[in-house]
């Protein structure tokens, strides 16, 4: 459903992916793991089409149809929806209207004020968020757990069919963390791709990712299932540069 190949990125003359292959099946939980600055946000960024970078090299398909060239509206349209490490504030828009918008946008149609308000109701009860949090502006002055879910709330709105989360657990507590994964099970069936960024081995215990991809300067490394996770949380990446 989704493939990468050979993939050359570089953002203001610095090569940063330097021939990523990947091919993610529907119906998986893909994590991608790695070191600092071993490219995962870059890669996350350009499957989303983000202009800052520049795709020198390679191309990205999407259920067969070449997306490369493509930008992120475009993207969002046919169902990539991508979660960021540090969500922008935006003063003045209300997290009820922007969703409502985007919503619209996506599927070219209009819902209704009241259906609309309706489905925010539902998934707002079940990530467990009071219903006056969609009234405040989207993200200002929210604390990072309240960001992430913010996040976590518009995938659920907007249903992707591919669904990149970029370290959404980072900084969050168990109870957050809970909540968050809930979300994005409650998101997954056999035609949905999800694509988890993380150091961390805890969000996998309750994500339960099929495959396992390890990044290391700017390449797929290593590729596993889920006792993969156990290795590098006891062995570091070192053991895989060597190898």
């Amino acid at each position: 459903m989704l493939e990468i190949k050979n993939l050359h990125v570089e953002i203001e003359g610095k090569e940063i992916l330097k021939g990523v292959n990947l091919k993610l099946e529907k119906g998986k939980v893909h994590a991608l793991m790695g070191p600092n600055g071993s490219g995962k946000s870059t890669l996350a960024n350009v499957i989303m089409g983000n202009p800052k970078y520049k795709i020198t090299k390679g191309e990205i398909l999407f259920n067969g149809e070449d997306i490369t060239n493509l930008n992120p509206s475009q993207r969002a349209k046919k169902g990539i929806f991508l979660s960021f490490q540090n969500p922008s504030e935006i003063e003045g828009v209300t997290i009820s209207n922007f969703l409502r918008t985007a919503l619209n946008n996506l599927n070219n149609k209009k819902i209704s004020v009241l259906d609309f308000h309706k489905l925010l109701k539902e998934k707002l009860k079940f990530l467990k968020m009071p219903e006056n949090f969609s009234e405040r502006y989207l993200n200002q002055g929210f604390s990072g757990g309240e960001k992430k879910k913010s996040e976590i709330l518009q995938l659920n709105i907007l249903n992707p069919k591919v669904a990149i989360l970029d370290e959404t657990d980072s900084g969050l507590d168990i109870d957050a963390l809970k909540i968050i994964a809930s979300g994005v099970n409650a998101l997954m069936n056999k035609e949905k791709i999800i694509i988890v960024i993380t150091h961390y081995k805890r969000i996998l215990e309750y994500l339960k990712p099929d495959n396992i991809f390890v990044m290391l300067n700017g390449k797929i490394a290593l590729e596993g299932g889920r006792e993969l996770v156990d290795q590098l949380e006891k062995k570091g990446y070192g053991w895989i540069e060597k190898k």
